[in-house]
């Protein structure tokens, strides 16, 4: 069930990224699936790291915008997926500081709806989270 569990939460979490798009630019690209769904793992093990929670979201929000910026680096060549070259104090267009600061709050919604989907994954399947 491990390999399971994890492809299930890897495509709930590329599918909140895809949908997070669509709430706030009304398009995505097929590539954000596989960021959001990576990000969402990385965050679900976060999550589990015995440090404070400011700690977390900051860590969070670092893992999010590094998984962004090699996204963007390997699909958005072109500024076709995204472009943040107008954006201040931005890294080759790829990534930016407000965008960092977004993904704060995502942080702490993703890890809180990892813990949630993965519990009913574990009930589901008869196992427990620790």
């Amino acid at each position: 069930m491990k390999i399971g569990k994890y492809l299930t939460l890897f495509c709930v979490g590329g599918s909140a990224y895809v949908g997070l798009e669509l709430m706030y630019r009304g398009r995505s690209h097929i590539s954000m699936f596989g960021a959001g769904g990576l990000c969402f793992l990385l965050l679900g093990r976060l999550r589990r790291r015995p440090i404070s929670v400011p700690a977390k979201l900051g860590a969070g929000a670092g893992t999010i915008t590094a998984v962004e910026l090699a996204t963007g680096l390997l699909v958005n060549r072109n500024f076709a997926v995204w472009d943040y070259r107008g954006q201040p104090g931005n890294f080759l267009g790829q990534v930016c500081p407000m965008f960092t600061a977004l993904w704060v709050p995502i942080s702490a919604a993703g890890m809180a709806l990892y813990g949630w989907a993965e519990a009913g994954l574990d009930r589901l399947s008869g196992h427990q989270s620790i």
